[in-house]
């Protein structure tokens, strides 16, 4: 017989049982995965001349840390489409502005 009296087995708030927290395996895999593409940036970083092929794999890689970062720590990753859609069309269309107003106002193609 086994008794849950003992004063680490229960959350002091809710006098419910301890069990394991939800997502930790998770979040632990995406942190994991984030320090993975941060050290071959790093690493790219000092073995690549500076070019536009190693600022496009830069872009890449912010693009899918963005990725992993917005869908576990946001919570975005078990949201619905549509929820998902609402926050990430107006963030590509404000892109999309900026690009287009730096290329029209010649910003792009000035040199000095």
């Amino acid at each position: 017989m086994e008794f849950y009296n003992k004063p680490g087995d229960y959350d002091a708030i809710n006098y419910v049982p301890h069990t394991e927290s939800h997502g930790t395996k998770e979040l632990w895999r995406v942190f994991l995965i984030l320090l993975g593409i941060t050290i071959f940036d790093f690493a790219i970083y000092f073995a690549l001349d500076p070019t536009g092929w190693r600022n496009a794999i830069f872009i890449f890689f912010g693009l899918v840390k963005a990725y992993f970062i917005v869908g576990a720590f946001m919570h975005m990753k078990n949201e619905r489409i549509t929820l998902a859609l609402v926050i990430l069309v107006p963030i590509v269309f404000i892109i999309g502005l900026i690009l287009g107003l730096l290329y029209e106002g010649h910003a792009l193609t000035m040199t000095k």
